[in-house]
């Protein structure tokens, strides 16, 4: 669950950080409050929200289809099984 929440976040935060190396690039300092109009923040935070739903939509169409009952992780015989479906 944290690798999802953190891929998502890497997702969304990918258009900031490409427009602060892009400010760096044009020789501007990228903390200035004067570089990060309100338009620009708009449009970076609609690029984000985009690419994160779609990290989601893509994790979700491509997974493997699991089929059948989940046992849970459990002991047998003193030993700890993995969970599985079966």
């Amino acid at each position: 669950m944290a690798r999802s929440l953190f891929e998502s976040l890497g997702l969304f935060a990918a258009p900031f950080v490409l427009y602060a190396l892009f400010l760096i690039f044009r020789a501007r300092h990228p903390l200035l409050v004067a570089h990060w109009s309100r338009g620009a923040l708009f449009w970076l935070t609609l690029a984000g929200l985009l690419l994160a739903i779609s990290g989601f939509l893509y994790a979700g169409f491509s997974g493997a289809a699991r089929r059948g009952v989940y046992v849970p992780a459990h002991m047998e015989n003193g030993r700890l099984t993995p969970g599985r479906f079966q």
